[in-house]
């Protein structure tokens, strides 16, 4: 999943695309390793981490929103969208 995202990154044509796949892959990338890693203590060693389930929860809520505050002060700072893209969607809501 982490190579997906690196690719996404060097493939993708503006800011905004490329803030999507890193944000969405990388997520799931670091969600599955601490999933896995919790589902190995479990079933080998009986032990539950709180620590991992934590780490979970926090990706899972942080990763998207730094995403999306990353993307949205991108689009403050007039940032121009790709070529091939056909609308803006807040072009009406940000007019001065």
């Amino acid at each position: 999943m982490a190579v997906i995202s690196a690719i996404g990154i060097l493939r993708l044509p503006d800011v905004y695309t490329r803030s999507h796949a890193a944000t969405k892959s990388s997520t799931l990338a670091v969600l599955l390793s601490l999933s896995g890693t919790f589902l190995y203590f479990w079933a080998t060693e009986n032990f539950i981490s709180v620590r991992l389930i934590l780490g979970i929860i926090f990706v899972f809520l942080t990763a998207p929103v730094s995403g999306h505050l990353i993307t949205r002060a991108a689009y403050r700072s007039n940032v121009k969208l790709a070529d091939s893209s056909t609308e803006d969607a807040l072009e009406e809501l940000f007019k001065k």
